[in-house]
């Protein structure tokens, strides 16, 4: 919160790079041990957990953006650093209510050694690198060239604007459902599901016009973003003695990828178009089902209602 607020008020271009990437480096660690204290207070409800975690992060992508333009347009932009404040005092927050709560699953003393715990990891973590770049290519579409391909195929600004928002919306509650509803039917069910109902979606997107598009698009993006608590649930499920470790490997192969597919999108958009971009990456959904059924056997028991 402090580097982030920081960055209005510093003229040089190199000292907000390195502003970001000190930044960066305190989110990622936040990213790692979060959802594996989340996790370990979840219970046997693992999957539920993680959507609320999920959620949480999407509702911050939302209002963050809306808190620093309101504060740029009515206070300045040299005006960021109080923003600091609220920074501080949820950080104070945070490690009142965390304090207690352990980075491992319950009733586990120890977690393995690294070095163990990554060879232990390499299985599962090569199955689930296949299905980040399967799922990486359709979220890229979605997050950062849907406006562009929509003001391409003839929309306004407004509506072209409006359809990421369309998706994100929908992903929220999709990733809400995702991980509750594999508590219950199983994970690979669910990633299977959503794997398939997403490719769809996206074919139907691509084969419609007009306003029709956007009722496709709720649905494409409510199954699309349903997949990433599941899959994070997974991973906390499997790894119990190293959560933490476990849950960084995840997210930094994911971050790494998906900017990789970002590049890969663009490129094929320029050079062939976005729309075969696009139908390409719901058939690389396709291409990936096969891996989940490789994943580790779903661990249900009697869960909560």
């Amino acid at each position: 919160g402090a580097l982030m607020s920081l960055l209005g008020i510093f003229p040089s271009y190199g000292i907000m790079a390195l502003l970001l990437v000190l930044a960066g480096f305190s989110s990622a660690g936040f990213h790692a041990v979060a959802p594996a204290m989340a996790g370990n207070i979840s219970g046997r409800n693992l999957g539920r957990g993680m959507s609320f975690w999920v959620v949480g992060g999407e509702i911050g992508r939302t209002l963050g953006p809306i808190v620093i333009v309101t504060a740029v347009r009515y206070f300045t932009i040299e005006s960021m650093p109080w923003l600091m404040i609220g920074g501080f005092i949820v950080s104070g927050i945070l490690f009142i209510r965390l304090r207690d709560i352990p980075k491992g699953a319950a009733k586990v003393n120890q977690g393995l050694p690294w070095r163990s715990a990554l060879i232990r990891m390499r299985p599962v973590m090569t199955l689930l690198v296949g299905l980040i770049i399967a799922r990486s290519f359709m979220i890229s579409s979605l997050g950062i060239y849907l406006p562009i391909f929509l003001t391409e195929k003839g929309a306004n600004l407004w509506l072209a604007g409006a359809s990421l928002s369309i998706v994100e919306s929908a992903g929220v509650a999709g990733a809400l459902l995702g991980g509750s509803i594999s508590d219950r039917l199983g994970r690979r069910l669910v990633l299977t599901i959503s794997h398939l109902l997403a490719a769809i979606f996206m074919l139907a997107f691509l084969a419609s016009t007009g306003l029709v598009r956007f009722p496709i698009l709720l649905a494409l993006g409510f199954s699309a973003l349903s997949i990433n608590p599941v899959i994070m649930a997974l991973v906390l499920e499997n790894f119990p003695e190293n959560r933490a470790l476990a849950n960084g490997m995840y997210l930094g192969l994911s971050f790494v990828i998906r900017s990789g597919a970002i590049v890969i999108i663009g490129m094929v958009g320029d050079t062939i178009g976005l729309h075969q971009a696009f139908m390409a990456s719901a058939f690389l959904m396709l291409i990936g089902l096969p891996l989940i059924y490789l994943l580790p056997k779903d661990k249900l028991g009697p869960r909560k209602a």
